[in-house]
């Protein structure tokens, strides 16, 4: 019996013609063995899952002006898509920094770069996060240019463990590190229903945050907890109710998006860490240094706006974006999750 094969297990395939649950996308997952899988998702308009695709990378590269033996941050790794088109631009001469909180994708991405050739020699990756930058700076000196990318990655979105999203099943978590704070599952039992209404409408701009607020608390109160993605997103269907059937469908949509965004802003101190970003940014830029921002919702933007006016006119930057820029039509078709995408750059004086 111990010399008797054992029988060649196949992999689960999904039922009918598409898969839909994020592990069945198998060949999605490995891009290195179904590039052809790939590029059809791509041309299609969307992101394959585990994937992300970089965006503005044309206005980018045009404003940094990268030469090469310079030396560059990008201070949100994410699937490494900017850094490795920043890497091309050095040539093999100067360094890249690069970082990223998160512990799970950081990996993943070391690795995939290493794979393409680019090892400890010219690319430094640290988990960080980005309100650290004066640290880096500290040990490796002050940078010629930097990005810094403010959304978060389709990686982090579709993988259903996550919790990012109200598409998929999973715990209601939302935090960018795993590994330190608390889920928005046990942040929301800490909140009053106050906090929460005032909670949503500075971090999203919720019409309805008086609503979904009061149907959220008194979950809570009742100690049916939400400690999960589809649990939260029928709650705030049930808060809306009273919309008319015909538009109900997307207002519930819209406003799961901005509840979702709102609570990972706050799980993740998102608006403190961006100003002390900010604040510590001119420190670490060498005297012509230059910076791009890209940023994902208003709240993000007027702070990067407001602080890049101010700066400017105390002489601390020489130049900034007079306007927005916004990704090309084109690139909005090709992939949807760029349509929100705001960037704006400064040069240090």
């Amino acid at each position: 019996m111990d010399n008797q094969e054992q029988k060649h297990k196949r992999r689960v395939r999904y039922k009918g013609t598409h898969p839909k649950n994020y592990k069945e996308k198998y060949k999605e997952l490995q891009p290195e063995k179904y590039g052809d899988t790939i590029e059809k998702v791509i041309k299609k308009g969307s992101t394959p899952a585990g994937m992300h695709i970089s965006i503005c990378v044309k206005e980018i590269l045009e404003f940094l002006q990268i030469k090469p033996g310079q030396k560059g941050l990008d201070a949100t790794l994410g699937y490494g898509g900017h850094t490795l088109e920043m890497l091309k631009c050095l040539e093999a001469k100067g360094h890249m920094y690069a970082l990223d909180v998160d512990p799970i994708e950081i990996v993943k991405t070391k690795k995939r770069l290493e794979d393409l050739g680019y090892g400890e020699e010219i690319l430094t990756i640290k988990q960080l996060n980005f309100r650290d930058i004066d640290q880096v700076a500290a040990e490796n000196g002050l940078f010629d240019f930097m990005l810094a990318d403010l959304g978060v990655s389709s990686m982090q979105i579709d993988n259903p463990d996550r919790g990012f999203s109200f598409k998929y099943e999973g715990p209601l978590d939302l935090r960018l590190d795993p590994e330190k704070g608390i889920s928005a599952a046990e942040r929301l039992k800490d909140m009053t229903q106050k906090e929460l209404e005032g909670m949503l409408i500075e971090n999203s701009d919720e019409p309805y945050a008086k609503e979904i607020s009061e149907a959220i608390i008194s979950k809570i109160r009742k100690k049916d907890y939400i400690s999960t993605t589809t649990k939260l997103q029928q709650v705030i269907g049930e808060a809306l109710e009273f919309i008319p059937e015909d538009k109900r469908k997307e207002a519930i949509k819209k406003s799961c998006q901005r509840t979702f965004q709102a609570l990972r802003i706050d799980v993740n101190s998102e608006f403190e860490v961006l100003e002390e970003f900010l604040e510590k940014l001119p420190n670490v830029l060498a005297k012509g240094g230059r910076v791009a921002i890209l940023t994902f919702h208003s709240g993000e933007d007027r702070l990067v706006k407001k602080s890049f006016k101010r700066l400017l006119r105390e002489g601390v930057y020489s130049e900034i974006a007079t306007e927005v820029i916004r990704p090309s039509a084109e690139e909005c078709n090709m992939n949807g999750r760029a349509r929100s995408t705001k960037m704006r750059w400064a040069i240090k004086a």
